[in-house]
């Protein structure tokens, strides 16, 4: 019986990650899918994207930018969506799929989807009642399902939150308490439904309309082992690790890194404010200080923890992504949250590094940060 997935988000980051390696999988004969997609939030908005997703024919992912050197310009019919619900609008078809069919979830709802709304928190919605927050609507969702039959259950939450499915069994643990929920139920949450903590790691730059999206070509999907975990499928850019923390540290100390400190030289030089990345990078002396940056305190910072190899690697793949030929990233955008960015990218390495080799300078940085 293939394995029906609930995505909870329509967002086109989700297009071109999830649903395109379960698609990508399921070609290859795995017995993953299909997904049935949740619009989460209330109103008209994305409606036409819901319709455009309940088509059959699949919507365009489109790969565009450099891989391993070779420049990469492909379309990609991704045909793992087979439903799309709206939630406040198709509740009781939205429980039915939960409670008898699914048996993976995803999410990425968005920079504030965990948060809880104060009316979600005051008590337990009837079966008829659609809780407004995406935490409520889940642990509504999961009541119903230990109501019918208790069948274990795959969460593997997709937003850029740090631990994100730690944070996400907490919120849940904590509003079940709200609502008073039964002791049972609450052992079969902690025991029978599995949150995993995962990484993502792809720029998805535009949205095709109706549906569909164009992305860079490298995509990572690390997720964090848990006892008894069976991963649910296999894809050449889904990890499946003991510890997400160096896969964490790359992403944040190399690529977001790289981000900012561009950002500070694009900030200090008053450089034009259209200016992308790519475009900044056309400059040989700002290449030049970022490579220099790279070589002589990021990666000696990392060799420090034993990860030379890996952040040698990822150097590399970086500043492929960063001069992506077909990606508009503009540093403006970047540079928003700058002085809070610096403290958790730059920061956050200097104090990472020096637990480990106090004795490296890593002047510039030190620097940039105010240490």
């Amino acid at each position: 019986m293939a394995q029906r997935i609930l995505q909870f988000g329509t967002s086109r980051f989700l297009q071109a990650h999830v649903d395109l390696f379960v698609h990508q999988a399921r070609q290859s004969g795995q017995d993953i899918g299909p997904i049935t997609i949740v619009k989460t939030t209330v109103g008209e908005a994305r409606g036409g994207r819901l319709g455009a997703l309940n088509k059959a024919t699949g919507f365009p992912v489109i790969l565009r930018g450099f891989d391993n050197g070779h420049l990469i310009d492909e379309t990609i019919i991704v045909k793992s969506v087979t439903e799309a619900l709206d939630a406040h609008g198709q509740w009781r078809r939205l429980v039915e799929l939960f409670v008898d069919e699914t048996e993976l979830v995803v999410s990425n709802v968005g920079d504030n989807g965990y948060e809880v709304s104060p009316q979600d928190e005051l008590q337990l919605p009837t079966h008829d009642t659609v809780p407004s927050s995406y935490p409520a609507k889940l642990l509504a969702l999961l009541l119903r399902r230990f109501e019918n039959g208790a069948a274990p259950l795959l969460i593997l939450p997709c937003e850029l939150v740090s631990n994100n499915g730690r944070v996400l069994r907490k919120l849940l643990t904590n509003l079940s308490e709200s609502w008073n929920l039964s002791p049972a139920f609450r052992h079969w949450f902690f025991e029978s439904v599995m949150i995993c903590n995962t990484l993502v790691d792809r720029i998805v730059s535009e949205s095709i309309d109706p549906v569909g999206a164009i992305a860079e070509p490298y995509g990572l999907w690390a997720i964090r082992r848990e006892p008894g975990l069976i991963p649910p499928f296999q894809h050449p850019s889904v990890i499946y690790t003991d510890d997400l923390e160096p896969f964490s540290r790359l992403k944040l100390h190399i690529l977001n890194l790289g981000h900012t400190f561009l950002a500070e030289i694009w900030k200090a030089e008053k450089r034009p404010d259209a200016e992308t990345v790519r475009d900044i990078l056309q400059d040989p002396k700002v290449k030049n200080r970022i490579i220099s940056l790279y070589q002589e305190e990021v990666i000696p910072g990392f060799s420090a923890h034993g990860m030379t190899e890996q952040a040698t690697a990822y150097v590399a793949t970086t500043l492929e992504r960063f001069e992506n030929p077909f990606l508009n990233h503009r540093i403006g955008d970047i540079a928003l949250g700058h002085d809070r960015k610096i403290e958790r990218r730059i920061a956050d390495f200097v104090s990472w590094v020096s637990t480990k080799e106090p004795t490296l300078k890593l002047a510039r940085l030190r620097a940039l940060a105010g240490m």
